[in-house]
């Protein structure tokens, strides 16, 4: 596996385990997705540049799904906090309307 590769899976790594350990507010939650993203992104498209292709279209839409999830991760972080005062997710009861 090349360096960037390595590094780019290592990125991934870590934030899945920031994901797992630090999972009590939801804006770091939402950080540690996007950093799973990101690092999807540049792999992708680090892999699209190796094999020399001129497709773009797969990285392009892993950024595009990125920011839709972060327009919405936001619009929930802004409504949790409008309606309970509170960001943290051990607070909300995600399985009541």
């Amino acid at each position: 596996m090349s360096p960037t590769g390595t590094t780019f899976m290592f990125s991934f790594i870590i934030c899945t385990i920031g994901l797992i350990m630090y999972h009590t507010h939801l804006l770091s939650t939402l950080l540690c997705l996007e950093g799973m993203m990101l690092s999807i992104f540049m792999a992708l498209t680090m892999l699209s540049l190796d094999l020399h292709t001129s497709s773009f279209i797969l990285p392009l839409t892993v950024l595009t799904l990125s920011a839709c999830e972060a327009g919405v991760g936001l619009a929930l972080l802004v409504a949790s906090a409008r309606t309970h005062n509170t960001a943290s997710l051990k607070n909300l009861n995600l399985l009541q309307c």
